[in-house]
This record gives structure tokens, C-alpha cells and sequence, in this order.
């Protein structure tokens, strides 16, 4: 199988977190995404949603396209949780899947400072999708790497931090999330404006 791993804190889960997804898979032929949703990430400490409403949230979003799928294996060891371990881990668990790791191009920017980056291109394969302002490859790549693939995606201008405070201002989130997480988010008093 060829199993894409997208990982982040989605909190919340987004619009356009689900484009660059499908985008991803359509592009490479994947045959299955794992919205890999963050326990404990070393670059964001603390003031994270409960990782159970974040899960959720992830479930609610992707109902109905049957590709995706949500992963709980950061969930489930204590962290910090870093994408080598994780990687590691889903290579020893799933050997005869081919592995592709879907990131931003910012996040590639920041990749030779992860932990083990080496590492991380010989399990998977990376799979980038365009971000403005950011081109190729900004390290040399290890001969030993996996092939990194690029997708274009359409520029969407939608990010977890600015639901966030648009929840806290009382603003409308209306066609930035989907609408079963948006209910979910009101059902729980998620990211609740202020009084």
C-alpha cells in the first residue's frame, strides 16, 4: 500500500489541511492518508485542545472520503512526539507499505533542524506541497534519501491559529472548517469568544 502520514497539531482541523491532503494523494497515488494527529510535539509546548477533541475533530472532518483515516499512534506514548520516532514506528508496524510524508514547504525549510532528518528521508518518501514565498530544496539531500515529490496546491489562506482567535473574537469560521467540526467546536465550548 502506499500510505501518506500527514502530521500536525490540528487544532483545529481545516479546510485547507483537507485540500493539501487529498491534493497529496491524488498526485502520488496514494492509496491511504493518515491524518496523524500530534500528542506532543518539542516544537509547540503546552496551550494545545485536549487531544481527545482534536481527534475528533479530525474524524468529523475527513467522514466520508474513504482514503483517510486518523491515527492515534502519537496519542497512545507518552512524548514528546518527534516524525522520526513516529515513522519508525508505523515502518516497523506497516513493512510492506510504501511510505510518503506529506509536509508544507515551510516545514521543509525547517527540516535539517528536526530530529534525525537522515532518518526521516529514508522511511519515507517526502511529498511537499507549495507554500507562497518558498521554492526548492534549501538543503542538499542525501544521496540515500527516498525521491521527494512536489504538489500544487491552490494558495489557501486559512490557518488553525487564525480560527483560533476569529472563535475568540465571536467572528465567523463559516467555509474555513467544515461544518460537523464547527458544531463540534460549538457543542464542547471550543476556542470560546470572549465575554
Amino acid at each position: 500500500m502506499r500510505l501518506g502520514l500527514y502530521g500536525g497539531t490540528f487544532d483545529p482541523i481545516h479546510l485547507g489541511h483537507l485540500i493539501l491532503a487529498e491534493a497529496c494523494r491524488e498526485a502520488c497515488a496514494l492509496d491511504r492518508i493518515w491524518f496523524v494527529v500530534a500528542g506532543a510535539p518539542p516544537h509547540k509546548p503546552g496551550g494545545r485542545t485536549d487531544v481527545n477533541h482534536r481527534l475528533e475533530m479530525v474524524r468529523l472532518a475527513i467522514a466520508g472520503n474513504p482514503a483517510f483515516e486518523v491515527s492515534e499512534i502519537e496519542t497512545r506514548r507518552p512524548g514528546p512526539h518527534y516524525s522520526v520516532e513516529t515513522l519508525a514506528e508505523i515502518a516497523r508496524e506497516q513493512p510492506e507499505d510504501d511510505l510518503f510524508f506529506l509536509i508544507g514547504a515551510d516545514s521543509l525549510v525547517d527540516l535539517p533542524h528536526w530530529r534525525s532528518p537522515e532518518a526521516i528521508l529514508r522511511l519515507a518518501s517526502l511529498v511537499v506541497a507549495n507554500r507562497p514565498g518558498f521554492g526548492p530544496e534549501p538543503f542538499d539531500v542525501p544521496t540515500e534519501a527516498r525521491p521527494i515529490h512536489r504538489v500544487t496546491i491552490p494558495p489557501i489562506g486559512i490557518a488553525s491559529n487564525d480560527v483560533r482567535r476569529r472563535r475568540v473574537e465571536g467572528r465567523s469560521i463559516r467555509y474555513q472548517v467544515p461544518r460537523a467540526v464547527e458544531a463540534y467546536m460549538d457543542a464542547h465550548g471550543l476556542y470560546r469568544p470572549q465575554t
